[in-house]
């Protein structure tokens, strides 16, 4: 389960500023509902995968309990 700044506390801020956790939770939501987004929901998905490809892409390393396929809840 996601814990942290919700989209409306995000938005008053630079995406530079968002964790990785919080790259990738709403990215996932986002990418999940992309048939029924508008053009402005499009652009906060597009701006958040740029933010992703600038960082180079989402990290995890793996443990004994996880792999290194991040996930985001």
């Amino acid at each position: 389960m996601y814990v942290g700044r919700d989209m409306t506390e995000l938005s008053m801020m630079s995406i530079d500023q968002w964790t990785e956790k919080e790259l990738a939770y709403f990215h996932h939501g986002l990418q999940q509902m992309t048939p029924y987004l508008n053009i402005e929901g499009t652009t906060i998905h597009r701006e958040i995968i740029r933010e992703i490809e600038t960082r180079g892409g989402l990290h995890q390393e793996a443990t004994w309990t996880q792999g290194t396929e991040p996930h985001p809840d």
